[in-house]
C-alpha cells in the first residue's frame, strides 16, 4: 500500500478507470455475442443488431479499449456473416 498522498490517489483513480473499462469491455462482448447469434439464427432484425454492434465497436476504438485494426477485423467478419 502506498504511503505518499498522490500515490494513494492514483490507486483510487486507477481502480475507478479499471472498473469502467471492464464494464465497457463486457458490454461490447455482449453486443458481439448478440449480433453473432442474430446472424446465425437468421432473425429478421439481424441488420439492426449488427449495426448496433458496429456502433459499439467504433465507440470502443474511440475509448481506447480496442485497436482500430482489431475493430476493422471484427466489423468485417460481421459484415461477411450478414452477407453470407
Amino acid at each position: 500500500m502506498p504511503n505518499i498522498k498522490s500515490s494513494k490517489k492514483r490507486v483510487k483513480v486507477i481502480a475507478v478507470k479499471t472498473a469502467k473499462n471492464q464494464a465497457n469491455r463486457s458490454e461490447l462482448k455482449t453486443q458481439l455475442k448478440k449480433a453473432n447469434a442474430a446472424v446465425e439464427s437468421g432473425s429478421e432484425n439481424k441488420e439492426l443488431v449488427v449495426r448496433e454492434a458496429v456502433k459499439r465497436i467504433d465507440q470502443a476504438v474511440a475509448k481506447g479499449l480496442m485497436h482500430k485494426n482489431t475493430a476493422a477485423r471484427r466489423k468485417s467478419a460481421l459484415a461477411k456473416k450478414v452477407g453470407a
